[in-house]
């Protein structure tokens, strides 16, 4: 079945951690042995293995804090750095989009004929060696590269098309993950302006204060790429019923995420992912159905290999092409096939049709 995955740091893991992500996984883990450092040789993700798993389109980060906590590769100490970091990233999927591998997909028209193109593929045999170009959606994780509000319009034309305007600590526009912060003086005029461009509104690692008010100013579609439920895991990382039931009431969507650290309660980082299995994902992908009444919000957003590779996924995922063992495990939980494939892809093209327009 194919598949949409709402949540790929791929530039990241190609430009900061310098990965050839053209090679298998398996390749970029032998290169990478003996490298010291959290996740090396244990990566999940390539275009290779994105294409065995037939995940057809993804949406694609742009990633670099500048929040004042420097971190290497990741938090950085200007925001001239983090612009000019995440301007390189844009380049590497506009190189990759050159090179024939994948398509940036803007709009309504170019994700329809897109799809179809890939529905014929698997229509004609689904040979991996064979299939069209990977679909990318421009995603920005954090909006600290965006000097300004008034220079959102600028990345709106290079193709950002989904936006999540803060990530750990205190970002430039509203506090993320780890905070009790709001929105700042800059956030929102941020929101209007992504109301008057169109670009969609990810609330992911907003804190709860940030979300509230976000939501208010906000009046555009709205989703959570990569998230998982407060109700199964206690974390102020994940949302909590409350919050899912307002994106479900916005017909938003919201993508399971697959770090154990938000699949297994109070894991320590570094720890064992031993009790952790992809039936623990579909744990709260059906939570959220549950809440809503029926499959229309939930779907996937794995953020796999986001900083972590096989120690912090779930023990019976590999590599990314494995994501194909979720429909028939959905079908054991009783969910039919036109639930599955809405979790599975649909959920996520109805909500950019939407947005975008056919």
């Amino acid at each position: 079945m194919l598949i949409i995955d709402a949540h790929l740091d791929l530039a990241w893991s190609a430009l900061q951690w310098n990965r050839n992500l053209l090679e298998s996984a398996y390749t970029i883990r032998a290169t990478e042995a003996g490298i010291p450092g959290k996740g090396r040789a244990q990566n999940t993700v390539s275009l290779p293995d994105m294409r065995r798993g037939r995940v057809a389109v993804s949406f694609v980060t742009m990633l670099a804090r500048s929040t004042g906590h420097k971190r290497e590769y990741l938090d950085y100490g200007s925001q001239a750095q983090a612009y000019g970091v995440a301007m390189g990233q844009l380049a590497y999927y506009r190189a990759l989009q050159m090179d024939g591998h994948a398509r940036i997909l803007k709009d309504g028209p170019s994700l329809r004929a897109h799809a179809t193109e890939w529905e014929a593929w698997e229509s004609n045999g689904a040979d991996p060696l064979t299939t069209p170009p990977l679909g990318f959606v421009l995603s920005m994780e954090s909006a600290d590269p965006i000097r300004d509000p008034a220079q959102l319009e600028g990345w709106w034309k290079a193709g950002l098309r989904l936006l999540g305007p803060t990530h750990y600590g205190p970002g430039r526009y509203a506090g993320g993950t780890g905070s009790e912060l709001g929105l700042t003086e800059l956030g929102e005029p941020l929101l209007r302006e992504m109301n008057r461009l169109g670009i969609l509104l990810d609330l992911t690692h907003l804190s709860d204060e940030a979300f509230w008010e976000a939501v208010k100013v906000y009046e555009g579609a709205v989703l959570a790429s990569h998230n998982n439920c407060r109700a199964l895991v206690p974390h102020q990382r994940q949302f909590s019923d409350e919050q899912l039931k307002l994106i479900i009431e916005r017909d938003g969507v919201v993508g399971a995420a697959f770090d154990v650290w938000m699949l297994q309660p109070g894991f320590v980082r570094g720890g064992s992912n031993e009790a952790v299995f992809i039936d623990t994902v579909i744990d709260h992908i059906d939570h959220l159905c549950q809440l809503a009444g029926n499959s229309r919000h939930a779907a996937i957003g794995t953020d796999l290999d986001g900083g972590f590779g096989r120690e912090q996924s779930p023990c019976d995922l590999d590599t990314i092409a494995d994501l194909q063992q979720l429909p028939a495990k959905l079908a054991t939980r009783g969910y039919a096939e036109g639930d599955i494939k809405n979790i599975m892809h649909g959920n996520w093209l109805r909500l950019l049709y939407k947005a975008w327009g056919d």
